[in-house]
């Protein structure tokens, strides 16, 4: 092996060591109930919320997808994503997590979603808790795998390995470190690289945008591909076979595409997401005083904002440096391991990747827990086994969480996927089926159980149907546009529909739900 793989190769390593020695320092507190191994017992600070929240919800993507569609296709479809995503960000904060916080408790200390959408209604047969289960159960599978591919290319790449094989290793990896800690592991591990991903991102921004010339150099060769520098239109690589052509030592591009209103609507509604997204809204459940959410808005919101920011540039700085060594979609996600790899020295190289390592790892941990906890808490013992043991429900997370791992793997098995595409549908799947639910829970008194369960079926459903077929036949028309919009929207009208024609919630739902409001 050679001495700069070497040195790749011991950077990473100690970082791994750090995750792991934070999971098993957590795992005694983590192990002894249920409620600290999935909710922490309530009792994160403000810090470790916000950075927990944003580096649990960013995963891999935000080092590799998006700056991978920034330098595929320029900025408007990474630049309006990221708006809307941080947007979405602070408007969350801003209006779910104190509500849901409180609510969480008051609705029998509700410690996960499935189980708060659950007991909001004061289900008696668990169906809201079983469907919620069940969403979660497939959306975070898909969104688990997508971390692996992340860990398979970041390996293969650096060290000169087989993606199958890298992919498998991240995996295990992953699997280990959850199943040691729990949520409170997860949670301090998500701070650390928070604080890891963005100042990878920082380095790696300042020393390529330095090389290719200084910032004005950069915007000038965008500005010189059509569409590239447009917030109004988008570059059209000329690709055949998937693979863009090059005359020479440039690469070639078509007529731009326009990117019109629509468009700009259908990409920012990424923001929808948010109100939907679990591993989010569990910070602000696990929270220890709902006084200290104003704090962790502000930290998430500048978090955000910089880290997304800084990962369109990527995308932009590597165009300008490296134009024809990413010549497919799948493989301009390599872009900031390729900046990395070649501007860095290899010690404080494999340090930066470990920020890749770091947001896959956020994410997965996050997934694998938040999934195996539905199965666990609110199939296991909401649904079959109601007298369970804690002891029992934690043994049935952990083989669900090899068995979602495992099925994670499967997918993650084509190395040519593009993990922008993956997170994309499982973002629009908890979006959709959580987010309208969510806000209406919380807000309306005049929802009911039958208007939860139609938003959420409805909801979830849409965005395959939108996907697999609208996008599909529709392909280049009006219509194609980002799924989580229509099934957003959707689900909102099914709520209020079929609960105003179906019997209004009972005064104690009512009671509660003031009591919340007024505290």
């Amino acid at each position: 092996m050679a001495p700069d793989v070497v040195q790749r190769l011991v950077a990473m390593v100690i970082y791994m060591l750090a995750v792991i020695a934070i999971g098993i320092a957590f795992s005694k507190r983590a192990n002894s109930s249920s409620e600290h191994y999935f909710l922490g017992g309530r009792s994160l600070g403000p810090w470790v919320t916000a950075m927990s929240a944003e580096a649990s919800d960013m995963s891999g993507w935000l080092l590799m997808g998006l700056p991978g569609v920034a330098y595929w296709c320029g900025i408007a479809d990474a630049a309006w994503t990221a708006i809307g995503l941080a947007v979405g960000t602070y408007i969350n904060w801003l209006i779910v997590s104190k509500r849901l916080r409180r609510y969480s408790v008051k609705a029998n200390n509700s410690i996960t979603l499935p189980e708060f959408f659950s007991n909001r209604f004061h289900e008696k047969k668990k169906v809201i808790e079983t469907i919620s289960a069940v969403f979660i159960l497939v959306f975070f599978t898909v969104y688990a795998a997508s971390c692996l591919v992340t860990c398979g290319k970041l390996f293969s790449t650096v060290f000169g390995a087989s993606y199958i094989s890298m992919m498998l290793v991240g995996a295990a990896f992953v699997l280990l470190y959850t199943l040691l800690g729990g949520f409170l592991a997860e949670s301090a591990s998500d701070f650390m690289q928070a604080l890891v991903m963005i100042v990878a991102l920082t380095v790696v921004v300042v020393i390529a945008t330095t090389q290719a010339g200084g910032f004005g150099a950069v915007i000038d060769n965008a500005k010189s591909i059509d569409g590239f520098w447009d917030f109004f239109g988008i570059a059209s690589p000329t690709v055949e076979n998937g693979t863009q052509l090059v005359e020479g030592t440039k690469p070639l591009f078509g007529a731009a595409g326009s990117y019109g209103l629509l468009t700009i609507l259908s990409t920012t509604a990424w923001g929808l997401g948010y109100f939907g997204m679990p591993q989010v809204l569990l910070r602000f459940m696990a929270i220890r005083s709902e006084h200290e959410l104003k704090r962790s808005r502000r930290i998430a919101t500048v978090w955000v904002v910089i880290s997304l920011a800084i990962a369109v540039f990527i995308g932009v700085v590597g165009r300008a440096l490296y134009p024809t060594e990413l010549l497919t979609a799948s493989t301009a996600e390599n872009v900031f391991i390729l900046l990395s790899t070649n501007l860095l020295p290899p010690l404080i190289g494999g340090l930066v990747m470990a920020g890749i390592l770091a947001a896959a790892i956020s994410s997965s941990d996050s997934y694998l827990l938040i999934a195996s906890s539905s199965v666990a808490k609110n199939i296991f013992q909401g649904l079959f086994k109601k007298n369970a043991t804690d002891k029992q429900v934690m043994t049935v997370s952990r083989i669900t969480l090899v068995a979602i791992a495992v099925i994670a793997a499967v997918i993650a098995l084509d190395e040519n996927s593009v993990i922008f595409t993956i997170v994309s549908f499982a973002w629009a799947g908890f979006g959709a089926t959580f987010g309208p639910l969510m806000l209406f829970s919380l807000f309306w008194k005049r929802i009911n159980r039958a208007g939860a369960i139609a938003g959420m079926i409805g909801g979830g459903g849409m965005v395959f149907f939108w996907k697999l077929f609208i996008r599909v036949q529709f392909a280049g028309t009006v219509l194609d546009i980002y799924e989580l919009l229509p099934a957003f929207i959707f689900s909102s009208i099914l709520i209020v529909v079929v609960s105003c024609l179906t019997a209004e919630p009972s005064d104690e739902i009512k009671a509660e739900f003031d009591a919340v409001k007024i505290g």
